[in-house]
């Protein structure tokens, strides 16, 4: 009997689609196979439903077997440990909950070879569940680079130690040990005592020398399981691993032993070799890594000042109660800048006598609020912060504060009739030192749009002196672009007025100490005399700090001092952005 056409007609319509199918099945399976990146679908118990060549491959298992019906075989099987797992899991029910999910993660298969990949998954909702479908991409050679570019970034080039950011890493982890496990750990930190006579005498080459010198004396004298690291300058320091301080005290003599007998010799020329070396063992009593660290870096210095080449350990007693409370102190600046709890004061400074110019003169002082609320002011605290480095930081809070409050007034003052006050901030040896720290106030001044004329930075005597030429070159940059600067302590040492001719200031501020005395001692008269006509022989005008009675200021205005400060003039007052 005949079929009916139409019956033909749709059997061969059912026949065209399965050859349809079946091509671009084959098609889809032939893409899948040829693609570089491994490529696999997932039922929602993890099983594999589809695996392409390549990523049956980098499993080192055939596509059959993984996806064999009624035997597929979950991934986790080829994940290896319990971390990579994890990651997994977590980022599986993030792309079955329908939010695509990407991340790396090594895999570990029993017959491949380890390898980092990035997976990126989506859900796939078809009528027989939930499937979930990934595309891997092999990252193991980037994820080698990135290892070695690390491993770089935590050495130092000249000494080829692990760095300061290595060490902080380890401190932290030896710090956690001490305090949850009770494990003994000690910390040592050294400096070189000859380092800057020899850096300065023979030449930074002399100097890189002495360094590499130093690693191999200070990789001698420790244990196999201890590090050595290279912190900076001529700072180094040891973690001894297991290690109580009895024995760490043996070390360390012993560290000390050699280089105090060996020589470093530089074109023909020697020179002995001693180190600073402070001890301090971390146990379950540690706080934390910095306090650990100070404690350390607090016999360093308890060891230079009792005369170098000294082993000193941190302990309980009288030599550092000053020490102890100084890092105090700098824990209580570190809370500050957390808690926001710095405050800007300003106090005038006035003419001694009336001058036809109508100019607002102020100096910007720092205060600190305490835990209490009580007003604190920088003779607590500036000594620890200069010694711990703490400096910089509270410079750069105080011009990021002030220019961004004065800042439009300054230029609203400017449009309309000049800039007619100027307001002075201190500058610490540390900022000068600082190399990116002429980069930072550049961006201050270009952020805040700050008319030069409107400020004047305040250097002491002391730092000026003690690297000349780097505060010369300093001043010279910025007065170029209109700021103006004061020497300020002048005449605590009485250094000499030559260094005066070196530098482009604007101003001389005499020192407080002399200007007290000055109603009741003559040599303080005399010498305040003597500054004041150097300073109109310089073309430099000058301001006394520290006049606290009419007595003093008329001493002041009898000398011809252009400029006074202090109590008797104006008390400190807050800083606000309309003053």
């Amino acid at each position: 009997m005949t079929e009916p056409a139409g019956t033909q007609a749709n059997a061969g319509v059912h026949i065209k689609a399965a050859q349809d199918a079946e091509f671009y099945l084959g098609l889809m399976r032939a893409y899948l196979d040829s693609a570089n990146d491994g490529i696999f679908v997932l039922c929602d118990e993890r099983k594999f439903l589809v695996a392409n060549r390549t990523m049956a491959e980098w499993l080192g298992e055939s596509e059959a077997r993984l996806t064999a019906h009624n035997q597929r075989v979950p991934i986790t099987d080829f994940l290896g440990p319990e971390s990579s797992q994890k990651i997994f899991d977590v980022h599986f029910q993030q792309a079955l909950a329908g939010k695509g999910a990407r991340f790396e993660c090594p895999i570990h298969p029993p017959n491949g070879r380890p390898r980092w990949v990035e997976i990126s998954m989506n859900r796939v909702a078809v009528g027989s569940g939930d499937m979930v479908i990934a595309v891997v991409r092999d990252i193991s050679e980037q994820k080698l680079v990135q290892l070695r570019l690390e491993q770089q970034a935590l050495r130092d080039d000249l000494t080829g130690l692990l760095n300061r950011r290595s060490f902080m890493r380890q401190l932290d982890q030896m710090v956690q040990s001490a305090v949850v496990d009770g494990r003994k750990h000690v910390l040592i930190c050294l400096d070189l005592d000859q380092f800057k006579l020899i850096n300065d005498t023979c030449g930074h080459s002399a100097g890189d020398e002495l360094l590499q010198r130093a690693t191999m004396l200070l990789k001698s004298s420790v244990r196999h399981n201890d590090t050595v690291y290279r912190l900076g300058g001529d700072e180094f320091a040891v973690l001894l691993n297991d290690c109580g301080l009895p024995e760490a005290m043996e070390i360390t003599r012993n560290m000390q032993l050699a280089f105090s007998t060996a020589r470093f010799v530089w074109q023909d020329r020697a020179f002995e070799l001693a180190a600073s070396i402070g001890v301090t063992e971390i146990g379950k009593t540690a706080n934390d890594s910095l306090s650990v660290l100070m404690q350390a870096d607090a016999a360093c210095y308890a060891a230079k000042e009792s005369g170098r080449n000294q082993v000193i350990s941190y302990a309980d007693g009288g030599h550092f109660t000053r020490i102890r409370s100084e890092m105090d102190w700098v824990s209580a600046i570190t809370r500050a800048f957390d808690q926001d709890r710095f405050r800007l004061y300003f106090q005038k400074i006035v003419p001694t006598v009336q001058m036809a110019e109508n100019i607002t003169h102020r100096e910007i002082l720092l205060r600190m609020v305490d835990a209490t609320g009580q007003i604190v002011t920088p003779t607590k605290f500036m000594t620890a912060a200069i010694k711990y480095n703490m400096m910089t930081a509270i410079d750069r809070w105080v011009i990021r504060q002030v220019f961004a409050a004065k800042g439009p007034q300054w230029r609203l003052s400017e449009r309309r009739d000049g800039v007619n006050e100027f307001t002075a901030i201190n500058l610490s040896g540390a900022s000068l030192n600082d190399d990116s720290f002429y980069e930072f106030l550049q961006h201050q001044i270009r952020e805040h749009d700050v008319p030069p004329h409107a400020v004047c930075f305040e250097i002491t005597e002391s730092v000026a002196v003690n690297d000349l030429e780097r505060a010369s070159r300093f001043m010279t940059e910025f007065r170029k672009l209109g700021f103006r600067f004061a020497l300020d302590d002048f005449g605590s040492g009485i250094s000499s007025f030559s260094y005066l001719k070196a530098l482009p200031i604007d101003f001389i501020k005499i020192d407080g100490n002399l200007v007290r005395e000055v109603a009741q001692s003559s040599l303080d008269y005399r010498i305040i005399e003597s500054i004041a006509y150097v300073a109109r022989e310089m073309g430099v005008q000058t301001i006394a700090e520290h006049v606290e009675n009419t007595q003093i200021r008329d001493c002041l205005t009898a000398i011809g001092i252009d400029y006074a400060q202090g109590y008797a003039i104006h008390c400190p007052e807050p800083q606000r952005n309309n003053q």
